[in-house]
């Protein structure tokens, strides 16, 4: 199928079902057929990325390598990876991948200088902030990255690990608190730098969509502007709630 996107995802579940919602919410259609054509692999067992580059863990490169394959196998012409940590490996995906692939951090990034906010915090995972892979994009383009201190971090790690559990409320209310702390350290828009916060500060990001960059988001209008250059066709709402 002409325009078919492949979504590499099951890191986590959830991340991988709001980017579904968001494809079908930011796309302008009057019936099922206008609507942008996806295959999702949401296989879970993808050893976890933070555990892999901070503890020794196991690489998930093999299994993100094999379900990218398949993607391409089922006739995916583009592929998308709704897991920012996950791109520590992106390059190394490319090289397997005879597709294009969109990559979040540079679509993330995009929106964020579209803003012209100057100081900008930062909520994802440790093995995010420990590759640089947000702070390096944002420092290098003469902008201020404000992120949690050690123990508010330990804070954003458990909430992130409380929705994969199930436990959104509680997973809600210690993120709400590291969005505060961010805003009171003078951070003027806080990018979600984790495809689980969107979902964990969804009522947040709603209430105040000007406040945040959901990364989430960020892949899902790329996406929809990949497709609308490869079909012709205008598909992506002006709303970007």
């Amino acid at each position: 199928m002409k325009g078919l996107i492949g979504v590499l995802g099951g890191m986590g579940p959830a991340a991988t079902v709001d980017l579904f919602n968001k494809f079908v919410t930011f796309t302008t259609a009057n019936n099922d057929q206008e609507h942008i054509p996806l295959i999702i692999s949401s296989i879970p067992d993808i050893p976890d990325r933070t555990e892999a580059l901070l503890n020794h863990g196991i690489s998930p490169l093999p299994a993100m390598t094999d379900y990218l394959k398949r993607l391409e196998g089922a006739g995916a012409e583009c592929i998308i990876i709704p897991c920012n940590t996950a791109h520590f490996w992106f390059s190394e995906l490319k090289k397997s991948c005879h597709v294009e692939m969109l990559n979040i951090i540079e679509t993330t990034m995009k929106e964020v200088l579209l803003t012209k906010k100057k100081s900008i915090g930062l909520l994802a995972t440790n093995a995010t902030l420990y590759m640089n892979l947000y702070q390096k994009n944002i420092e290098d383009k003469g902008l201020n990255c404000i992120t949690p201190d050690v123990e508010n971090q330990k804070k954003v790690m458990k909430s992130i690990y409380l929705l994969k559990s199930g436990d959104f409320n509680l997973a809600e209310s210690l993120m709400k608190e590291q969005a505060s702390l961010l805003f009171s350290q003078g951070a003027e828009i806080i990018v979600l730098g984790c495809t689980e916060v969107p979902v964990i500060l969804a009522n947040e990001v709603k209430n105040s969509p000007d406040k945040y960059i959901d990364s989430t988001g960020s892949l899902v209008r790329a996406g929809i502007e990949w497709y609308e250059n490869r079909v012709g066709k205008i598909n992506l709402k002006t709303n970007k709630n």
